[in-house]
């Protein structure tokens, strides 16, 4: 079977955005035409539907190499923040985009918290997170937009039959 580390991102997130636009839970809100996707940037996206093409390349990476936190998505979708004069510096993607992108993940079922430890806080116990895992609806839509591009990838990229 055909999974998503066997298909190039440049194939496999324009499949899995086009599947996220079918998910029902997954909606681009209100506030998302008006907003930039990183502090390096200085515009917001002119694409229309890249709401759908983000949350997909998060659910990629959440299936690659979760459990992942909101923290280390948005430096994976970060670049690189020019500072003039000064050296350029590492930018952040916008994590109020990503963290309601998970939650709309979570919504639809394809995503999921990893509970880790209880502490204790001011006003009780507090149940600490290691970040969000894929389920298995989750893996199963990944796989199979996986397995619906394999034969483009193969067109494209020859070497992929061996595996």
């Amino acid at each position: 079977m055909t999974t998503v580390f066997d298909i190039p991102a440049d194939l496999f997130n324009p499949a899995l955005a086009k599947a996220m636009a079918e998910q029902d839970a997954v909606s681009m809100p209100e506030w998302a035409g008006y907003v930039k996707t990183a502090v390096d940037r200085e515009r917001p996206p002119v694409q229309a539907d890249w709401w759908y093409a983000r949350t997909g390349a998060i659910l990629r990476k959440i299936a690659r190499s979760g459990p992942i936190g909101v923290t280390h998505l948005a430096q994976a979708f970060g670049g690189k923040k020019d500072n003039g004069a000064m050296p350029n510096t590492p930018g952040v993607a916008s994590r109020h985009i990503i963290r309601t992108a998970l939650q709309q993940l979570e919504d639809a079922g394809l995503v999921e918290k990893v509970p880790t430890k209880v502490v204790e806080g001011e006003d009780g116990p507090v149940q600490l997170y290691a970040g969000r895992r894929i389920t298995a609806a989750g893996q199963k839509l990944v796989d199979n937009v996986a397995h619906s591009v394999r034969e483009e990838a193969e067109a494209l990229y020859p070497g992929l039959s061996k595996y």
